[in-house]
């Protein structure tokens, strides 16, 4: 049986601070609901996109240029039997120098293929990663789904819609 947590790697021309201070703009790449600080180690911070997905992150890693690690410590993916997958899991950014790029691998520990979030959640993640994230640090704009958080625009449909479509 695979136990292989979800991993996704890009590669971007900036540097690994750079590439470090985009990934803790989380608002600036990951569509949803983000209150607290996630730039802090021992933070804590909670994401909620509508009534589909609320998870709480503290922040237990926080090397500048290198890595930054978030535990779960709460979760309800409300598209799923076992609303709390996600509880206990770790979402990891590896960040290093590749000749004249920097490379970022993005792993989920303990999104893998034997629990039922994996297909959905790993391509919202795809989605946040390999899409949103990389131009939030190669150009400066990600693609949060910013349709959500502003009324009176029409909806968008981001990663945590996909992935609550594809369970239908």
């Amino acid at each position: 049986m695979k136990t292989k947590n979800f991993t996704t790697t890009i590669l971007v021309d900036r540097t690994p601070q750079e590439a470090f201070d985009a990934i803790n703009d989380v608002r600036g790449w990951w569509s949803g609901e983000i209150e607290g600080r996630t730039d802090v180690l021992g933070a804590e911070w909670t994401y909620s996109y509508k009534k589909l997905h609320r998870t709480t992150q503290k922040v237990t890693e926080l090397v500048p240029g290198e890595k930054i690690a978030w535990h779960v410590t709460d979760s309800h993916i409300d598209f799923v039997r076992d609303k709390s997958e996600w509880d206990g899991t770790d979402i990891v950014f590896d960040i290093a120098k590749k000749g004249d790029k920097t490379e970022v691998r993005f792993t989920h520990v303990g999104l893998v293929p034997t629990i039922e979030c994996y297909d959905g959640c790993s391509g919202a993640w795809g989605f946040y990663v390999n899409e949103s994230l990389r131009d939030f640090i190669a150009k400066g704009k990600g693609q949060p789904n910013p349709d959500e958080r502003r009324p009176g625009r029409a909806n968008g449909r981001g990663g945590e819609q996909r992935a609550h479509d594809s369970r239908r």
